[in-house]
């Protein structure tokens, strides 16, 4: 239960972060769909600059910017076009596998993984004192920096949205479009912010996918993760504690499937689980929705 434990909440670190940056752009009022290529574009330049520089944390600022940019670039079209934000999403998803698709071999002479030798990679951080207690200490206190900031961010993020004018600003971007343009509220502006912050965690959340357990890239080593992230800040709502909690089931689920794969059942069947996970989800909030819009009609009844 402990490995299941500590590898679930490495697991959960890239979906969380995705899925926070997704919640943050959602208040602001675009849907996200882009963020698997997001953390894609975090991961290859994390394991790029990594391989050049022998830096990791000069390698996470890199996949910070890369992931940033690639959100700017991908808000440009919706806010300044007006393209459809759930096309431009499943296209910049499509698009950033195919790009390293090409890359690749063109550049590198690798069909589809990027593995230098001897690059370092980001190392665990065992806190002193707490590693060391039974059961919870390997689970909470042994972990990379990244799942460290993970969890640091899901109260950061409750206080950009719920306790500062730039949160306010941007959820009212996203509620009362109208009413923050009458206010003189630049709109394009925060939306295109708020999936630059999208990005910049998504391409962290890639970064942590590749340098601290595998120390490679490959074009497909997302494996659908940014579309789980949308799963879980859809169940969560958009608020930061559900959005988390959705995150952390997810990627238990994760670790769960991985370890099935030793138990001699059809790979099939536990790469199916994470999935599976977010279609129960997806479930639960239909009928949480249906309910209380049951009892919404009901207390409208009463009250006339």
């Amino acid at each position: 239960m402990e490995v299941i434990l500590t590898s679930g909440l490495l697991a959960t670190t890239p979906i969380l972060l995705a899925a926070l940056g997704g919640a943050i752009n959602r208040q602001a009022g675009i849907v996200n769909i882009g963020l698997d290529g997001m953390m894609l574009a975090g991961a290859f330049v994390a394991v790029l600059v990594d391989w050049h520089t022998h830096q990791p944390a000069v390698a996470c600022a890199a996949a910070l910017a890369a992931g940033a940019l690639v959100g700017w670039l991908f808000a440009l079209p919706i806010t300044r076009l007006g393209a459809n934000e759930i096309v431009a999403g499943l296209g910049l998803a499509v698009f950033m596998p195919g790009l390293f698709g090409y890359i690749l071999p063109i550049f590198f002479n690798q069909a589809s993984t990027l593995e230098p030798s001897g690059i370092p990679g980001i190392p665990i951080l065992r806190i002193p004192g707490l590693a060391s207690i039974p059961g919870l200490g390997p689970v909470f206190f042994a972990q990379d920096p990244i799942t460290y900031f993970s969890w640091l961010a899901i109260p950061l993020t409750w206080l950009l949205l719920s306790r500062t004018v730039l949160g306010l600003r941007l959820r009212a971007a996203g509620h009362n479009p109208q009413v923050a343009l009458a206010a003189g509220l630049p709109l394009a502006g925060l939306r295109e912010l708020s999936t630059l912050i999208a990005g910049l965690l998504a391409g962290l959340g890639g970064a942590q996918l590749a340098l601290v357990s595998v120390q490679l890239f490959n074009k497909d080593m997302t494996a659908g993760r940014g579309f789980i992230a949308l799963a879980a800040f859809y169940f969560g709502r958009a608020r930061p504690l559900m959005t988390a909690v959705a995150a952390v089931v997810f990627g238990i689920a994760d670790a769960v499937s991985i370890r099935l794969t030793t138990a001699g059942l059809p790979d099939q069947i536990p790469e199916m689980l994470p999935y599976l996970a977010v279609v129960a989800a997806l479930v639960v909030v239909a009928v949480r929705r249906r309910l209380a819009g049951a009892n919404a009609a009901g207390t409208a009844t009463v009250t006339s």
